[in-house]
């Protein structure tokens, strides 16, 4: 039987292999990605083109590695400059480094700056030349007369320097300067073996969040490069302090430089392995998948591989931006969350043991571990998208976890390296786990999860700033977590206890929505108890969400649009909506006119600034208004007309969401330099745009997906034979235009479906939705029942 399962999956593989296959004169889905869009201010995992889909080898050209100060604000790659410092190799959220970069002429130590590229060896760039691909960065340093190329395999960074004729030709490794959220470098050492003509070494960094998750918590990356010319002098050096003729040094400013005699347009290329546990397991990353492969072998793999995982959704018709948008969001959802185990299945753990994976009978590690930040809103978008069509994706980040709960004793929401890394301190993993249950995703130990899942929602004691959900001791005893400032260890300052409540009240839900599904009725009802603790916050004169004083008393002062006071990144407009599990419990505290009202005059006027912070170019420009898609918190809203009785009304808005807010330029992709988290955003369109939603995250015991108004004519969904028992799932409108919003009648694998919502076992099962398209809303269909949120 298994070897039957077997010949059938690589018969799958096969198949899909040549349906990715490029037709002459036919754009596959990996043309369409353009990297460009949306890096203009973007964060520092956001602009990696030399990657894999989940790649631990993230090369990307830095042009500002120093605004973020180790932190969330945008830095890396901004398309706006003109000059870059170099080449890193680890981006990821509060992880960089690695810089190397190809020179010539006067030896410089330093990178200088944006506004003074001469004071490093930073150089300025052609962008006329620049080159940006899924897979492959290229790009001319007019300074140095140099073309430099880079791509990558999953943890190998690959490098192609063109050089100009010159005794002077160089190569520097910086490793000891901080870069993007890597904060303060707090040790690093690099080795030039002349034997085997390798660069060796490895950077420790103290991130910023792990200043108040896990004071004690430093990473460590290692690399070893190998190159295929041996270099005449090398030297290394601390700042500005140079030392000839030395092949080893230590410390933090330091780095190494390789010099050559190059003839006109001599290639010197390199291979730089990564780990995140030894520079032998990097080298064993390095020649294990660099083995008789050239740099371009590897880039037309990467290539090859993008365009079968983005090919597993195939959309036809729309127009080209709506399908360059499609496919890039896409891209960006699958660049994210960075595998973080090597070749061989080890990782670094939380306790800094090395930890194994287990191996197939091919040595092959059966699932990956993954850096990652916080998940905050990631099931309105991220594990949507997984569920679809990647499920071994959402499996492997499932089981990640659970080693580190096992590992540390609690679920982390933000991780690098085996450090806590949490961001937005409310964790919702228990949530995620229970809506891959729900799912038909369990191969993974259920009662391990299910004991993490209850001691990440109704546990305190023992808590600290990494688990998440610091100030659960009051939601639990309660029911709210009141209105208080907390100093976190780092000297931050944050009072989010209304925004937490309703978050955490709804994660309770989804773990009483698994305790269901497993037997556990008396954890069923103590959790469902505490799913209702909205119901605390509803303040009945205002009709918001309104925060609570430590003595239970409503805020004094209210403004329903003051940011951050009690909420995080929003306000309590944007926030009295987030009772995504029980909709119609809201609609009863509000009054259905009411709701309405509100919800309509939202996006009549969120829409005056394109559904964010308008063209102002800041990751929080949306935060004090009625609506911001640009942050997780408000993602669900548009969908809630599905609820109250005006389906209609959530046709027109997500598409005009997807044409308005979402954009194709560097500064105009996700709103105007709105933070894309990665790949959220992308994310949410993606599913905007086949018109399928659901605003529990898919956390009911019968998940639902809600219609929207799709953009294109067709879309069918691969599905994974290993998860699902069908194989696709068509989605299909008939006079789809782009101001043919609303959907007229839909069937549902040939029969009438009346309802603005089916369950999503339909799809998973494989099937057809087709929809009757057309410019006038049909106020009749899709109003005969409400989505399921009980």
């Amino acid at each position: 039987m298994q070897t039957t399962i077997r010949l059938f999956s690589l018969c799958l593989l096969i198949l899909g292999f040549y349906m990715c296959q490029p037709t002459p004169g036919k754009k596959q889905p990996v043309d369409w990605v353009d990297p460009q869009i949306g890096s203009v201010h973007c964060r520092w995992f956001f602009y990696t083109p030399a990657a894999l889909p989940m790649g631990m080898a993230k090369l990307a050209p830095t042009t500002n590695a120093y605004g973020s100060y180790g932190s969330w604000l945008p830095c890396g790659y901004d398309d706006r400059h003109t000059s870059i410092e170099g080449f890193a190799h680890f981006h990821e959220f509060q992880i960089g480094g690695v810089v190397t970069i190809p020179t010539t002429g006067e030896l410089k130590t330093l990178p200088g700056t944006l506004e003074d590229p001469d004071a490093g060896y930073r150089s300025r760039v052609d962008k006329a030349t620049e080159v940006s691909t899924p897979g492959y960065y290229a790009v001319t340093l007019t300074d140095y007369n140099i073309k430099a190329e880079i791509t990558a395999t999953t943890r190998t960074g690959f490098h192609r320097y063109t050089f100009p004729q010159s005794t002077t030709s160089r190569i520097l490794f910086d490793i000891g300067h901080k870069q993007g959220e890597s904060a303060t470098i707090t040790d690093a050492e690099v080795t030039y073996h002349p034997k085997t003509n390798e660069v060796t070494g490895w950077v420790e960094n103290y991130p910023i969040y792990a200043t108040f998750c896990q004071p004690d918590g430093k990473i460590k990356v290692f690399f070893a490069a190998k190159l295929d010319k041996k270099p005449q002098t090398i030297g290394t050096f601390v700042d500005e302090n140079i030392q000839e003729n030395a092949n080893t040094v230590k410390g933090p400013g330091c780095g190494l430089y390789l010099t050559f005699q190059t003839k006109a347009k001599e290639q010197i290329q390199m291979q730089v392995g990564l780990s995140y546990t030894s520079i032998e397991n990097a080298r064993n990353n390095r020649d294990t998948e660099s083995a008789g492969k050239s740099f371009n072998d590897v880039k037309n793999a990467a290539r090859q591989t993008w365009n079968e995982m983005l090919g597993r959704i195939q959309v036809e018709g729309g127009t080209p931006e709506d399908k360059t948008k499609f496919y890039t969001g896409l891209y960006h959802a699958l660049l994210g969350r960075g595998i973080a185990n090597d070749i061989n299945g080890q990782y670094i753990r939380h306790d800094k043991t090395i930890g194994q994976i287990p191996l197939d009978k091919n040595g092959i590690p059966l699932y990956s571990h993954h850096n990652t930040d916080g998940m905050w809103g990631g099931f309105w978008n991220l594990t949507q998208i997984w569920t679809l069509a990647y499920p071994e994706i959402f499996s492997s980040y499932i089981k990640s976890n659970l080693d580190f709960f096992e590992n540390s004793g609690w679920l982390h929401d933000g991780e690098a390296a085996g450090v806590y890394t949490n961001g937005v301190q409310t964790n919702f993993q228990g949530l995620i786990i229970c809506a891959a249950y729900q799912a038909g995703i369990r191969d993974f130990n259920i009662e391990t999860a299910w004991s993490a899942i209850c001691k990440n929602e109704l546990e305190y004691k023992g808590r600290d700033m990494g688990n998440g959900k610091y100030d659960n001791e009051y939601f639990i005893k309660q029911g709210f977590v009141p209105l208080k400032d907390y100093l976190y260890p780092n000297n931050w300052v944050c009072n989010f206890g209304a925004s937490h409540t309703l978050e955490y009240a709804f994660s309770c839900y989804a773990a009483a929505q698994m305790a269901k599904a497993i037997g556990k009725t008396a954890a069923y009802d103590t959790l469902m108890q505490y799913s209702y603790a909205y119901k605390n916050l509803f303040d009945p004169e205002t009709k918001y969400m309104r925060p609570r004083e430590m003595d239970g008393s409503f805020m004094k002062d209210f403004e329903p649009l003051k940011g951050w006071k009690g909420f995080q990144e929003g306000n309590a407009a944007q926030y009295t909506w987030y009772v995504p599990h029980d909709i119609e419990g809201l609609i009863n505290l509000m009054g259905i006119d009411l709701f309405n009202e509100r919800l309509e005059n939202t996006f009549i006027e969120s829409r005056k600034t394109l559904f964010g912070g308008g063209k102002e170019i800041d990751s929080f420009s949306g935060v004090e208004k009625l609506y911001n898609q640009g942050n997780q918190p408000c993602l669900h809203d548009a969908w809630l007309f599905n609820y109250s009785g005006k389906p209609w009304l959530t046709q027109l808005y997500t598409r005009l969401i997807c044409d308005e807010f979402y954009g194709i330029t560097p500064e105009h992709g996700y709103g105007y330099g709105q933070d894309e988290d990665q790949g959220q955003l992308g994310a949410w369109y993606v599913m905007a745009a086949m018109g399928l939603f659901d605003v529990q995250g898919g956390t009911n015991i019968t998940p639902s997906y809600q219609i929207g108004s799709p953009k294109f004519r067709k879309i069918t969904i691969q599905l994974d034979p290993r998860y699902y028992s069908g194989k696709t799932f068509v989605i299909e409108t008939e006079n789809n235009a782009p101001n043919h919003y609303y959907i007229q009648s839909a069937t549902l694998n040939g029969k009438p479906l009346e309802d603005c919502w089916f369950y999503r076992r339909e799809m998973l099962n494989g099937g057809h939705l087709k929809l009757h398209m057309d410019a006038h809303p049909n106020t009749r269909w899709g109003v005969s029942s409400m989505p399921h949120s009980k």
